[in-house]
C-alpha cells in the first residue's frame, strides 16, 4: 500500500509538471488594459515598460 501510494504521489507530481510546462509553452496571454509609456499623473500609476499588445511601435532612445 505504500509503494502504490508513493508510485501515484510521483505520477501526480510528473503530471503536474508536465502541465505546467505545456501551459507555460503554448498559452499567449490575452492583453490587459494598462497606462501606456508617459501616461498617467507619475503618483501611484505604473505602466508596462514594453508592451506587446500595443499596436505603435515603440522606440528606443539611444545611449550616448
Amino acid at each position: 500500500m505504500v509503494w502504490l501510494s508513493i508510485g501515484l504521489g510521483l505520477i501526480m507530481l510528473v503530471a503536474a509538471n508536465a502541465h505546467l510546462l505545456y501551459v507555460a509553452v503554448f498559452s499567449q496571454p490575452d492583453c490587459v488594459a494598462h497606462l501606456q509609456h508617459g501616461e498617467g499623473n507619475g503618483t501611484n500609476s505604473f505602466s508596462a515598460a514594453t508592451s506587446s499588445c500595443s499596436s505603435k511601435p515603440t522606440t528606443t532612445a539611444k545611449a550616448r
